[in-house]
């Protein structure tokens, strides 16, 4: 759900920074910029969290939303401006898509450098995965279970089961990792 020009809206006319939000809300302020900016929908408890530090109804902030219209085709070049996060030093993920937040599926590409690890992550249940290695070797960690993928193996797995990468080769693992529905 983009709440993005709503909240920002709301917080402009209470003259609130967004500091000041990050502050009575207990959210990261890059998470609020994220989703003032369509980038990150938040979760229901973080928009009653945020309702309440603009004093308004969750209803309130929920106005005037319309879902996305029809997808169009959307090429993206090597030169297109993507976003990059960060798992720790040795491990990162680039988001290959614009407008993320109204698509249906997230796909980017991972990077875990040999020795490193993604964190645990857990999606939401009835999210899936996919990933497509391209080069090196990973070790997917699925609910307790291992998987070694090498370059043109695929895996999809329930991305609600609790999961994790590993590269315990000697260089860098690429792969495309699509998720369904979109989850940051």
């Amino acid at each position: 759900m983009l709440i993005g020009k709503q909240m920002k809206a709301l917080r402009k006319a209470r003259g609130m920074k967004l500091i000041e939000l990050a502050q009575a809300t207990g959210i990261q302020i890059a998470s609020l910029s994220r989703i003032e900016h369509d980038r990150m929908t938040g979760t229901l408890p973080s928009h009653i969290k945020i309702a309440e530090a603009l004093g308004v109804e969750l209803t309130e902030l929920y106005q005037d939303l319309v879902k996305p219209s029809k997808t169009a085709p959307e090429a993206v070049d090597g030169h297109s401006s993507t976003e990059t996060f960060t798992f720790n030093d040795k491990a990162s993920y680039e988001i290959l898509v614009a407008n993320l937040m109204a698509k249906k599926m997230m796909p980017v590409m991972m990077r875990i450098e040999a020795g490193g690890a993604s964190s645990e992550e857990q999606n939401r249940a009835g999210s899936e995965r996919f990933l497509f290695m391209l080069e090196g070797t990973v070790i997917a960690h699925i609910d307790g279970k291992k998987f070694t993928l090498e370059k043109n193996n695929a895996l999809y797995f329930n991305a609600a089961d609790k999961h994790w990468f590993e590269n315990t080769g000697t260089v860098t693992a690429r792969f495309i990792s699509v998720i369904s529905p979109v989850s940051l």
